[in-house]
């Protein structure tokens, strides 16, 4: 066994038993609850996988862990799948009525921080189970690549790699000198963040529980919730204002933070990407709420209040919602289908294609018709005062045309299995950009996807992978070159 396959197990195991821990907490909270079938479920989930991850992780161990490229790219889809097989065990056996497929989504859903849910009757559900959705939501929103960056350059495992792989920061600059440094920075921020929404929550009334299990899936732009009414059971206290302030916050990047916490707050503001995204909330919200002022939907308080709060639900792909906006017709319904497909800035906890695609791509547009017109002027890319180097372009447009390429496909596959129009297509690009609900009478926000047939749910879930590791990712992995020595 090469010594680049040895450590690609020995990161997974390690990951594995990891997991495993964090199951204690759930598990621990079902037994205070007295909700026996789930605790011993947690219990036995945790000590399994807890086992098998250290018994791999120690019968690899060797003293060189040389992490190639390469193999950054087996441990990025790796460990998507071994922990979403292991962090399903519990909802398969715990007595929550789960088919092995309906917990594999779920599992998948929740790392992913899509927020596709095939749970009913939450209102109801053991509260160890409640939170461990939560859980999964919190570290896969950026606590499993932010572990991995702190854990391997203790182990000689570099883990920049994987930092660049994932995430695909527009800006490369580093604002500390190694992944650990930026790895701690961002898991402090996050853990911050965290902990102010949860107690913002708290404020507007939500129970402690509550309170925390909805900030981990707010940080985590995922949208997993305690009630089957979503953030819409906690309207009256305003749970929804803090929501949608810590829904922004999770879709800036966070790299911004640490150069605004070392002497540079304003640095957010010149962000090219912020500036952007900002730009696109502002008009979407705009025009929503003229939408449904204009056309009696709603008086104008709570049309802005609704149409505010549910378009940033669905940019920053975080799928709260707290109206079935899809009643409010066609021209709303369009506009959040393509809302869907917008995103936050990179090196965020956001998904979908992310706003500085759209300008790079559309700074590309401008040099080429500039180009066409004028042949021989001389026009340099340019993004946020930086000169844009021709292979950013080249990658920015090759993941538009795979994201658009793989929504298409899956789109058809779900019509072909005999999904209506509207579930397939919304299906395809809520399950690819991470969003959550889709739209329709079946999976839009006031229904689950519990009633498709499993082979949809298969699709759907593969989607969510490929949308979380930026589509390229995954892409990379089925072409035969990747597999020669």
């Amino acid at each position: 066994m090469s010594t680049s396959v040895r450590s690609v197990l020995f990161v997974l195991g390690i990951m594995a038993a990891s997991l495993s821990a964090a199951m204690l907490i759930p598990a621990l909270i079902d037994y205070n609850a007295g909700e026996m079938a789930s605790a011993s479920a947690f219990f036995w989930s945790a000590a399994a996988g807890g086992f098998i991850g250290l018994a791999i992780a120690l019968a690899v161990n060797t003293e060189k862990k040389d992490l190639t490229t390469r193999a950054a790219f087996l441990v990025t889809a790796g460990s998507w799948l071994v922990l979403a097989l292991l962090a399903a065990l519990p909802m398969r056996y715990g007595g929550h009525d789960l088919s092995w497929t309906d917990a594999l989504f779920e599992a998948i859903s929740g790392l992913t921080t899509t927020g596709a849910t095939v749970v009913t009757e939450l209102d109801t559900r053991p509260p160890g189970f409640l939170m461990w959705r939560a859980i999964l939501q919190w570290i896969g929103g950026i606590g499993i690549i932010v572990t991995a960056m702190a854990i391997w350059p203790l182990l000689g495992v570099g883990g920049m790699q994987l930092f660049k792989l994932e995430s695909s920061d527009a800006s490369s600059e580093k604002v500390l000198p190694n992944a650990a440094q930026i790895a701690s920075a961002i898991s402090l921020i996050y853990l911050a963040l965290t902990l102010a929404c949860a107690i913002g929550y708290n404020a507007t009334g939500m129970n402690g529980f509550d309170a925390i299990a909805h900030a981990m899936t707010t940080l985590a732009t995922g949208g997993y919730s305690t009630r089957d009414a979503s953030i819409g059971a906690f309207l009256e206290g305003g749970s929804d204002y803090v929501a949608m302030v810590f829904m922004l916050a999770a879709a800036l990047p966070f790299a911004v933070y640490l150069v605004m916490v070392r002497g540079r707050p304003l640095a957010v503001f010149r962000d090219p990407q912020v500036q952007g995204f900002f730009l696109v909330i502002g008009i979407a919200i705009l025009a929503m709420s003229t939408f449904v002022i204009a056309t009696g939907l709603h008086d104008p308080e709570s049309g802005i209040r609704l149409a505010a709060f549910n378009t940033i639900s669905i940019v920053t792909g975080t799928g709260y919602a707290t109206t079935d906006f899809g009643a409010w017709g066609a021209p709303a319904v369009a506009a959040f289908f393509v809302l869907m497909f917008s995103g936050g800035c990179a090196g965020s906890t956001t998904c979908s294609v992310k706003i500085f695609r759209y300008q790079i791509a559309l700074l590309a547009i401008r040099q080429h018709i500039i180009t066409l017109t004028h042949p021989r002027a001389i026009t340099p890319l340019r993004y946020g005062g930086r000169p844009v180097p021709p292979e950013t372009v080249y990658s920015v447009l090759g993941f538009l045309f795979a994201f658009v390429a793989v929504f298409t496909v899956s789109a058809v596959l779900l019509a072909a299995i005999g999904l209506d129009t509207t579930t397939a297509l919304s299906g395809a690009a809520a399950t690819l950009g991470n969003v959550g609900p889709g739209l329709g009478d079946i999976i839009g926000p006031s229904g689950t996807f519990q009633p498709l047939p499993d082979a949809a749910k298969w699709v759907m879930a593969m989607n969510m992978l490929i949308g979380r590791l930026e589509v390229l990712t995954v892409l990379i992995l089925l072409t035969p070159r990747f597999w020669q020595s």
